[in-house]
Formats: structure tokens, C-alpha cells, sequence
């Protein structure tokens, strides 16, 4: 199935997310997948407090949230509690003062590690009222949720990996005829001077179109290029 936008990826992992989750109890949830190389928030699926999403989003607060700290450097489920965050060995009172203000203070929170360098984690805020209830059930539960966790990811890898690859191919449609000689000449061993000789150009026509090709493709260099035109099936011989 084709998602046409990333309110499509959101909706479904929504679904599927709230078709177990509400059969255990009302939970405050949010899923999210964070890069481990630079720590931005790459998705987000969450009923949380709007002004709080706003604010995390426009603020950047997970660089500084104890929760996704904790996280990166976690395998197994973990509660939201001072003395957890008191052995991370960052100071977090300005970030509990704001997230006071918004009544996100008490959670829980699963974490998973993917193939592709990212951490996700599930939380739940746990309000003071419910709390008994609330930690009854998610510890009850906890293997399940863990598994729904890892099911939803896998959903969302698969969504979002078809989308990459259906964009990274609209891409590659762009080159010209020219640039596709290029690219294939490049991808059999051909020099630069060799394929300018095969298609009498200059060297610095070959390096021009190469560069174009470079850039329409979304790639760091011409070897990256060759890859993902193996990957994508452009790279034809030249008749």
C-alpha cells in the first residue's frame, strides 16, 4: 500500500496502537522515534496534552528530556522517578518545572532499539489520581505492551521504508539520457576520462552531469549514486 503522507504513516500506527492499548485501560501515551546520532526526533504518534507536544516540538525539549536520556541507554521498561534520574548525572529542574506546568511529571516508559540506528520509545504519563491503577496494569502487562511496542516499530519501518524507496525512485526518474550513460558507465568501472572517450565529451562534462546526478538523486557522492541505482534497477546497459 502506498502512503501518500506522513499523517497516512501517523493514522495507521495510531490504529494499531489504541486497538490493544484500550482494551487494557485510558492510557496518556506517546510513541516516538528518536535518532541516536543526533538525537532529533525523526516520528511521533501521541494523545498527550496538545500545548505540551507544541511545546516539546518547538523547543527541542528532548536534548534535554531525562526520559529519552534514560532511554538511549536503556533496554528494559523504566518509571519515571527521581532517583533514576538522579543516577543519569544531569540536573533536570528546569525540565520537571516545565513539564509541571503541563501535568507531565509521573510515568512509565518502554524503549526499543532498531537496525537503523534509531531508539523508539512508548511512554505513558501516569496521573496522581490513577496511578495505582495505571502502574497495576502496565506491569501486568508488561511483556505484552513490550511485544505491541516492537510490532507497532515493525509497521512503521515497513511504512515508511516503501515510502523512501517509492520517492528515492521518483528521483531517479528525473536524469536525462545523458546522465544515465553516465551512471552506468560509472557503475562498469569507467574513469571519468574513459567515459568522456565512450560518449565524446570532455572530462568536465562527464564531472558536470555526474554532479547533477548527485544531486537529483539525493546522494552524498557518484558511489552512492551507483548504489542506489543497482538498488532501484535504473542502471541499464547502454544500446
Amino acid at each position: 500500500m502506498l502512503m501518500k503522507s506522513e499523517r497516512d504513516v501517523e493514522e495507521v500506527i495510531k490504529k494499531q496502537l489504541e486497538a490493544t492499548l484500550n482494551t487494557l485501560e485510558t492510557f496518556t501515551w506517546a510513541y516516538v522515534v528518536l535518532s541516536k546520532k543526533d538525537m532529533s526526533c525523526i516520528f511521533g504518534v501521541t494523545n498527550y496534552p496538545n500545548e505540551w507536544v507544541k511545546h516539546y516540538r518547538e523547543n527541542g525539549v528532548q536534548y534535554t528530556d531525562p526520559v529519552v536520556i534514560t532511554a538511549l541507554k536503556r533496554l528494559t521498561p523504566f518509571p519515571w522517578n527521581e532517583k533514576l534520574m538522579a543516577r543519569s548525572g544531569y540536573d533536570f529542574a528546569e525540565f520537571f518545572n516545565q513539564a509541571s506546568e503541563y501535568e507531565v511529571v509521573d510515568g512509565y516508559t518502554f524503549v526499543l532499539h532498531d537496525y537503523n540506528n534509531n531508539f523508539v520509545t512508548l511512554s505513558f504519563i501516569i496521573s496522581s489520581e490513577r496511578k495505582t491503577r495505571i502502574m497495576q496494569t502496565l506491569l501486568q502487562n508488561k511483556g505484552d505492551i513490550s511485544m505491541l511496542l516492537a510490532s507497532v516499530h515493525e509497521t512503521y519501518l515497513t511504512l515508511t521504508s516503501f515510502s523512501e524507496k517509492t520517492e528515492d525512485s521518483n528521483k531517479a526518474k528525473q536524469l536525462t539520457k545523458r546522465e544515465r550513460e553516465i551512471l552506468y558507465w560509472t557503475s562498469v568501472g569507467k574513469t571519468y576520462q574513459e567515459t568522456g572517450i565512450i560518449l565524446g565529451i570532455k572530462v568536465r562534462t562527464v564531472k558536470f552531469h555526474m554532479l547533477n546526478i548527485v544531486k537529483k538523486m539525493g546522494v552524498a557522492n557518484a558511489r552512492h549514486a551507483v548504489r542506489l541505482g543497482v538498488e532501484l534497477r535504473l542502471i541499464q546497459p547502454v544500446k
